[in-house]
């Protein structure tokens, strides 16, 4: 298996968040992970990436475990927050940040050829040189995404990477995911709240209530009953060019 979580426990002040998650993740896997608020999406991101340390569980990535790689985790995963403030940066210079795990004694010729792939992959050359405070969200964002890719993880963790972005946007973001999940044939793990921007996108899934994982796997487990029982609401499911629809 490319990467095992392996009964993941998390508590805040004692009161249990994390219950017993397990699941594992293929090369080339795009998961969205699915829940009401509070069920956990986002603190299972963040203790996959170390950014909090789980109560108890294991971790491995290519069989290694995750503790054991240090500073180079950041060589094997990257991650997209889901609040990203605008700095006085210019866009070439934000998505080359994400070289900094590469970096020893300065920049060197490859930093800036990755960087500069990446900025053509996602179409970003036009504004590559103005400043990232001066974007608007949808661009914000995927100068996000960009820099997440020149670290070349093979995994990324993305928390609400379409949060209050407007409908263009939001499609173009997913689209980017997607394709890039393809063509670099990499991982990526994404928590998201919009359900019908899942569907549309994304073919697997994991299906979070209290803490625990209620149900995870490919269309399969979008079903009516499912829904209900995890989001607490009655919905009809109607497929659509061949994709599931959720009407409430």
């Amino acid at each position: 298996m490319f990467i095992q979580i392996r009964d993941i426990r998390f508590s805040y002040n004692s009161v249990d968040v994390l219950k017993d998650i397990s699941f594992h993740i293929e090369k080339g896997d795009l998961i969205a992970i699915l829940g009401n608020n509070g069920v956990g999406k986002s603190t299972l991101i963040k203790c996959i990436n170390r950014i909090l340390k789980p109560k108890l569980g294991t971790i491995l990535i290519e069989g290694q475990y995750i503790e054991e790689l240090g500073a180079d985790v950041a060589k094997k995963i990257s991650y997209v927050s889901q609040q990203n403030q605008a700095t006085r940066l210019t866009v070439f210079d934000a998505i080359l940040l994400g070289r900094k795990p590469y970096v020893s004694w300065g920049i060197s010729d490859k930093d800036l050829e990755i960087t500069k792939k990446v900025i053509e992959m996602l179409s970003l050359h036009e504004i590559s040189m103005r400043f990232v405070d001066e974007l608007s969200g949808g661009e914000l964002q995927k100068v996000i995404v960009a820099r997440a890719l020149v670290q070349e993880p093979i995994l990324i963790l993305m928390d609400e990477p379409t949060n209050n972005l407007d409908i263009k946007s939001q499609i173009e973001v997913m689209n980017i995911i997607k394709r890039i999940i393809k063509e670099k044939k990499i991982s990526c793990l994404v928590a998201i709240h919009d359900i019908n921007l899942a569907l549309r996108f994304i073919d697997k899934f994991i299906l979070m209530k209290d803490g625990k994982i209620f149900s995870s796997g490919g269309l399969e487990i979008i079903t009516e009953e499912n829904f209900n029982k995890v989001f607490g609401v009655k919905v009809k499911i109607q497929n659509i060019d061949g994709r599931p629809f959720l009407l409430f």
